[in-house]
């Protein structure tokens, strides 16, 4: 049986011993924490080279578009779910499919070199210290999945003048809660997720709160139509086979249809879709009650406070730098992982291209719109095949050609850092699934379920869509994708409040049993033909 090394016991780690089981491989997960969560996992102090949310953080992708394929999170659990539950979610998966004892905590990675013998075997020297032996060990595994995120080694742009600045300045890496910038003047730098979500939740203790862009963001609303989740109503297979003008400007239109970008100081230069966007749904009431001030791009910093590059100036006395990551894998040498400013030479954002043997592979170093936790699931599902030698991978001069054109790709959205693995959430979906073989086949499917397929083209393309077929079947997908929107829903409802004494969850086993609504089909047409014949009203 081939052993397999996995890096963190994230999300990304999680699914990647799973897989490795579905595949009758061995899975020795390295997690350098005495728990699992990764980036979920909340501290109340900041680690470098950890992954971190805030105490207030509410994930920005609904629970039925963010879980995995063929594990439904509990149905009461809320739409979009708080940091807590996101890691209750994942003891739920580990619990599940019995992944804990396949984990080793409080340990740490030092370092992943090819063995001797590697043209030959294409195995890895691992080296790792346990903090709770106080040994460094090293060993040889079949294969390496790398699975350490990338949200974890903040990066600071030079500012002039920042060293002359007498208040208090953290990256967003390190924020927490508002409480300590009760009555302050505070800046935020950038308008990214987390810059605006920060920005929001200082305006409970903050005097006054800035937030400073450069070129501005397209702001959308966690709801959609009749407070739908947004999510899951742009995931959608028919919609996506819209042109790419026409989809820019209907989410123009509804995003000024929620407020007017440019009235309210956040208009951009670029479109909807050539930029990650930002997420969420208080921004504009807070701009209107003057508790939030958008300002330009920063020009310097002096002693008091900031000048804009409008020339006004203000004074502050703390700024949170919302800035971005630097995207590291500290423990593999440049030779097998090579990363410059954020750019990535890896086929699929996967494999290292130019290795004999494709035994290694990172997973979740790729960025779409959309959760990473159904991404991950299927570049470990792919890997763990390719390893067992179910599939394969194209020459050289071939991979070389598609990381090629996915950088080609890239050109399309804003030159930034932050852009350099991005992606849209259904393509590469469907394109990683193709390779492992579980892509929806909808013209069979058609033929013999009608109604599913309409749920799958019509409605929003859960990941339960890739259980559908071919390897790692699961029985449950169809239920799994025919109620996930009512399931999403669930919660708003109080007669679906869990009694106090009922078991957490007791509906997500892995056969899970689920009530179609009727006429949600239906719905989801009325919902597409609704949508389509608004975008025609606002033009």
């Amino acid at each position: 049986m081939k052993r397999v090394a996995i890096i963190g016991a994230g999300c990304s780690g999680l699914t990647a011993i799973k897989c490795c089981l579905d595949e009758g491989l061995l899975p020795v997960c390295f997690e350098r924490e005495d728990d699992i969560g990764g980036l979920w996992n909340y501290t109340d102090s900041a680690k470098y080279g950890k992954g971190s949310v805030y105490k207030s953080c509410v994930i920005n992708t609904s629970k039925e578009m963010m879980a995995f394929s063929d594990f439904p999170p509990p149905k009461h659990f809320p739409t979009f779910l708080p940091h807590t539950y996101v890691l209750e979610y994942f003891r739920l998966y580990a619990k599940n499919f019995g992944l804990l004892k396949y984990i080793n905590f409080k340990t740490a990675i030092e370092s992943i070199e090819q063995c001797p013998d590697f043209e030959q075997t294409g195995r890895w020297k691992v080296a790792y210290h346990s903090v709770i032996t106080g040994q460094t060990v090293s060993e040889v595994f079949d294969g390496v999945m790398v699975c350490s995120g990338h949200h974890t080694h903040p990066f600071l742009p030079a500012f002039d003048g920042v060293e002359k600045f007498h208040g208090t300045t953290m990256h967003s890496h390190s924020y927490r809660r508002s409480q300590q910038f009760t009555d302050k003047k505070v800046l935020v730098v950038g308008i990214g997720n987390s810059a605006v979500d920060i920005a929001v939740d200082l305006t409970n203790t903050a005097s006054q709160v800035y937030l400073s862009t450069r070129r501005g963001a397209w702001v959308i609303s966690r709801k959609g139509f009749w407070g739908l989740p947004a999510d899951a109503v742009a995931n959608n297979r028919l919609l996506f086979q819209l042109p790419r003008n026409v989809l820019q400007w209907s989410v123009e239109k509804m995003a000024n249809f929620n407020f007017d970008h440019e009235t309210y100081g956040v208009k951009p230069t670029h479109r909807p879709l050539d930029a990650h966007p930002t997420i969420n749904d208080e921004l504009p009431t807070k701009i209107m009650t003057g508790k939030i001030k958008i300002k330009p791009n920063v020009h310097n910093f002096d002693d008091s406070g900031v000048v804009f590059h409008d020339g006004s100036h203000e004074k502050v006395d703390a700024v949170v730098f919302a800035t971005g990551y630097s995207y590291k894998i500290k423990f593999l040498d440049d030779s097998i992982v090579n990363i410059n400013k954020n750019q990535t030479c890896l086929y699929k954002y996967m494999f290292p291209p130019h290795l004999r043997h494709p035994s290694l592979a990172v997973i979740g170093l790729v960025q779409a719109v959309g959760a990473v936790m159904p991404i991950s699931e299927m570049q470990c599902r792919w890997y763990t095949r390719v390893l067992k030698g179910s599939s394969t991978l194209p020459s050289v001069p071939a991979m070389m050609t598609d990381i090629q054109a996915k950088s080609d790709h890239n050109n399309m959205y804003v030159k930034s850092q932050r852009h350099t693995i991005q992606t849209f959430w259904i393509d590469y979906m469907d394109e990683i699934a193709d390779e492992v073989g579980c892509k929806p086949d909808f013209k069979s499917l058609i033929l013999r379920d009608p109604k599913l397929t309409l749920h799958c083209l019509l409605g929003p393309c859960f990941p339960a869509q890739y259980r559908l077929n071919g390897p790692g079947k699961w029985n449950g997908a169809k239920t799994a994708i025919c109620s996930g929107m009512e399931r999403s829903l669930a919660p708003l409802k109080s007669s679906n409040v869990l009694p106090k004494n009922a078991k957490l969850v007791d509906e997500c086993s892995r056969d899970i049993c689920i009530t179609i609504p009727k006429g949600l089909t239906s719905y989801f047409l009325l919902l597409f033909v609704v949508f389509l014949l608004f975008c025609v009203c606002l033009v």
